[in-house]
């Protein structure tokens, strides 16, 4: 998660947190997919730690078959 400071001057709901109530001056933590949407308000929130750029998940591949080269007879 990212987090911003919010810098308005009286305290908010944010509805995208569970509608908890941010003071001014408070750090929030935020979706690292919505970070975005709230720096790029710079009157009311300021970037304090961007979301981090972890790295994809190795693919898994898929079990393979043994297969018998010999002929049963």
């Amino acid at each position: 998660m990212a987090r911003v400071r919010y810098i308005g001057p009286v305290p908010v709901t944010v509805p995208e947190l569970g509608g908890r109530t941010i003071h001014p001056d408070e750090i929030a933590e935020v979706p690292d997919d919505r970070y975005d949407g709230y720096v790029c308000q710079s009157t009311t929130w300021e970037a304090v730690e961007e979301p981090k750029d972890e790295p994809p998940a190795p693919k898994k591949s898929p079990a393979l078959k043994t297969v018998s080269t010999t002929k049963e007879a």
